[in-house]
């Protein structure tokens, strides 16, 4: 009786998860929220430290206050729009792509390093000139998450700027955006401005003035379709639960067979272009797959091995990282070959987790033969522990590099053998999806 019960609250918990998700989509307009995320986001300080006649000095700052979402390659392009003829006279610690039409400022010794209404700014590269560089800038526009790599999650650069028009007061820009697939920038908010210590610490200084601008990242607007899927096997099932068909796109023209090398793969990359998703075929055409495997079972602890397998061929998979929801992760004991730290966004549910690989041995996941990371890890059999009936060793969500995972439906997870079948379990998983269904239309 309580495997069955925990069998039913695990296929109703995950039915109304799934049903929360399609209404969450269809009412909120900006598909930004996280649950294991709730207070992520990509923060830009924007402060004012000196302002004269002719020109204001400011300083720009850069927070990825994100957990686990990192920006990779080729990195952050932060956009905005200047409310009058204002222009960027000179930068350290970043560059505006292009100059513009400087005309306007004839007559001077020195033409303005950017007179774009919308000028695009892109972070140095770490081999840029040091009388270029400021403290945490150039690093290619590369931001490191939070529990990843706290020491790299901000980027700083500074601007003079001025107008042609020197009687106007500065005027804080508008429409800013971060240049990154998927995030959306709000409008500027006023905030107490920032404190500077000098002195060691006995002398502070404050801005004029400071505005925060924050950017919500959306998997929906990122991708129009998943990234990724999970398959599942366990050592006391032969079956091997595959990723759904079609988990990420259903074109296999539009996939490479094994065996083939297109031409693409003979041209020189640049790093610092976006590439496109040029995948291996499969019946899922997921880039990234991700399998879970229930190795063994001890009398106090049981073993599970994830495997992450890159199947992009165009691309290799930096800093990595891979987010698990599962009951029994508070009980986790010892992880092989990855860091791991626990979620806990909501402090007192300690279900979910983050694991990454090591540096300079697996946190590059690779495309090619080689294109795999793996782990094992030991979990605790708690007093809770209800066994491996109706899959319950296996979690309930996966996330890789902060985009939900396409999982296999409750009713495939592999089963003990003699348990009698799903059917009572799947039944109440629809009569619950439909009761659901039933309201929503009815609202």
């Amino acid at each position: 009786m309580t495997q069955f019960y925990f069998s039913v609250q695990r296929s109703v918990d995950m039915v109304f998860s799934l049903v929360s998700f399609f209404i969450f989509i269809s009412v909120s307009p900006s598909y930004g929220y996280d649950p294991l995320d709730p207070h992520g986001n990509i923060t830009i300080k924007w402060d004012l430290l000196q302002s004269n006649p002719d020109t204001s000095d400011v300083r720009v700052s850069i927070f990825n206050f994100q957990l686990y979402r990192h920006i990779e390659r080729p990195g952050w392009q932060l956009g905005w729009e200047w409310q009058g003829d204002e222009a960027i006279m000179s930068m350290l610690g970043a560059e505006a792509t292009e100059q513009g039409n400087c005309s306007r400022f004839k007559g001077g010794e020195n033409l303005p390093h950017c007179c774009e209404k919308k000028p695009m700014i892109i972070d140095l590269l770490p081999e840029a000139s040091f009388n270029m560089k400021t403290s945490n800038c150039c690093k290619g526009g590369v931001l490191s998450s939070m529990v990843q790599d706290p020491s790299n999650y901000a980027a700083i650069f500074v601007m003079k700027i001025g107008a042609v028009n020197s009687s106007d007061q500065f005027k804080m820009p508008g429409n800013f955006s971060f240049g990154v697939s998927g995030y959306t920038c709000g409008q500027p908010v006023r905030v107490p401005p920032s404190r500077y210590s000098s002195d060691s610490g006995r002398r502070w200084t404050q801005a004029l003035g400071t505005w925060n601008i924050t950017c919500m990242y959306s998997q929906f607007m990122a991708s129009s379709s998943p990234k990724c899927c999970v398959s599942l096997s366990a050592f006391y099932n032969t079956t091997i639960v595959p990723c759904p068909k079609c988990s990420c796109s259903c074109h296999a023209s539009k996939c490479v067979k094994f065996g083939e090398t297109p031409p693409v793969l003979q041209e020189m990359r640049d790093s610092n272009q976006q590439l496109s998703t040029l995948i291996r075929c499969s019946s899922h055409m997921c880039p990234i797959r991700i399998h879970w495997h229930i190795k063994q079972s001890y009398k106090q602890y049981w073993r599970v091995k994830v495997t992450l397998n890159n199947r992009n061929i165009l691309k290799n998979y930096s800093q990595w990282n891979l987010e698990a929801v599962h009951p029994n992760l508070k009980n986790l004991t010892q992880v092989f070959s990855f860091n791991y730290e626990p979620l806990n966004p909501y402090g007192h549910i300690n279900d979910s987790g983050m694991f990454w690989g090591i540096r300079y041995y697996n946190d590059m996941l690779q495309e090619g033969e080689n294109g795999y990371v793996q782990t094992e890890m030991l979990m605790r059999k708690g007093e809770d522990f209800p066994s491996f009936r109706q899959g319950w060793g296996f979690p309930t969500r996966v996330l890789f590099n902060g985009d939900e995972c396409v999982m296999p439906l409750p009713d495939q997870y592999p089963t003990l053998p003699n348990t009698g079948g799903n059917g009572p379990i799947f039944s109440l998983s629809l009569i619950v999806l439909s009761l659901l269904v039933l309201t929503i239309v009815s609202f």
